[in-house]
């Protein structure tokens, strides 16, 4: 194999790393394999530029990121038909995984959603959930399904469906060293002392501040470098002022590194630095997009790209001309009255995800990003 051939497996390692966290044998063979044949070049790297810890074996391979922003509402977890999860949901979770835990070899989804009840039932666990409505058996089936996608659950018998029907019950194997791999904390959670909510998230992710020139450098690096990996757009404004300096100084070498590693292209303009990938692989929104919910978003896109700011009204009126417009074109129903706020929500979570716009308060501004979505007057010149 040539050097460039192996240089291309390794991005292909890396890669299939970053768009999945967690890679099972059951679920992802090919690319588990592929990540354990280069697991010491893609540790170096990723302790070295990125501080995100990297374990495999035959069964798993796992890589312990971390967000850049644990703010950042925009990337909820999903169920199978990509509606996000709920509050209501994260805490079925949380709960869930804490009874697997303690759980034999084998479950059931009867047993599971049992041993949720009693934990809810805790008096300083603030939280109701009683199973009596096909909604929370739906959570719970909904969390049951990630699991699964997860690896963590393998089912041997059932189906889901006919739990939430209440006609037969499910049969699983825990998975346990999966299941010992989902947590990614900087210290572990029986050490946080905190009280309040915001404080103990903070201490659960905080690292250890260094102390020298050396290692605050190392930090503002591997910050930066996990900024451009996880965030589609890097704003400039959004950095503070050692990354700004840092960034400045040092911008070619940090994204030759990057680009080397991953096969990401750096999209640099005055505002900030976005990293593309030509083969539309590593991101989890895409946009531009076919169908209807595709063209609204890059129909409103196009018209936050002249303006400064909007209100969601004026935006609304604005959908509902582009369903007129389009009517033949788009699914049944969108010229149906209030079907323009579906319309617009789905949207405007797009292009918040993907940092392009951003809601304060009444207002719908556009980030610098939406310019490259501004569409100029045509103009056909002669032979």
């Amino acid at each position: 194999m040539t050097p460039a051939e192996e240089a291309a497996r390794r991005r292909a390692a890396l890669r299939a790393l970053l768009a999945k966290p967690l890679l099972t044998v059951g679920h992802d063979a090919d690319k588990l394999a592929l990540v354990r044949q280069y697991a010491a070049e893609l540790r170096d790297w990723l302790t070295r530029e990125t501080g995100w810890r990297l374990l495999a074996d035959a069964e798993t391979a796992r890589l312990f990121k971390t967000v850049p922003d644990g703010d950042d509402a925009t990337r909820p977890a999903r169920g199978r038909a990509r509606e996000p999860f709920g509050r209501h949901r994260y805490v079925v979770l949380c709960l869930a995984l804490a009874v697997l835990e303690r759980a034999d070899a084998q479950t059931t989804l009867g047993q599971l959603a049992e041993g949720v009840l009693n934990a809810t039932a805790e008096p300083e666990l603030d939280f109701a959930f009683t199973l009596d409505s096909r909604t929370e058996r739906a959570d719970l089936v909904a969390v049951v399904r990630m699991l699964l996608d997860w690896g963590v659950l393998r089912r041997v018998a059932g189906d889901e469906d006919a739990y939430l029907s209440a006609s037969g019950d499910v049969l699983y194997d825990i998975r346990r060293h999966v299941l010992a791999a989902l947590l990614v904390t900087a210290r572990g959670p029986s050490t946080i002392d905190a009280l309040s909510f915001e404080e103990r998230m903070a201490q659960l992710v905080a690292e250890p501040v260094a102390d020298t020139e050396s290692l605050r450098n190392q930090a503002v690096r591997r910050r930066l470098t996990r900024k451009l990996l996880e965030d589609p757009v890097v704003y400039y404004d959004d950095l503070d002022e050692a990354e700004r300096a840092y960034l400045t100084s040092q911008r070619h070498a940090v994204i030759r590194r990057v680009e080397e590693a991953t096969g990401l292209v750096a999209e640099i303009r005055a505002e900030g630095i976005a990293m593309v990938d030509p083969d539309d692989e590593l991101t989890d929104v895409r946009m531009p997009e076919q169908r209807t919910d595709g063209h609204v978003t890059l129909l409103v896109a196009e018209h936050l790209s002249a303006r400064d700011e909007v209100t969601p009204e004026e935006l609304r009126v604005f959908v509902r001309q582009a369903a007129a417009a389009h009517v033949s074109f788009w699914r049944k129903g969108v010229t149906e009255p209030g079907a323009e706020d579906e319309l617009l929500a789905v949207a405007l979570e797009k292009l918040t995800a993907l940092r392009l716009v951003e809601i304060r308060g009444e207002r719908v501004h556009g980030l610098p990003a939406i310019a490259r979505y501004a569409l100029d007057t045509p103009v056909i010149r002669g032979q």
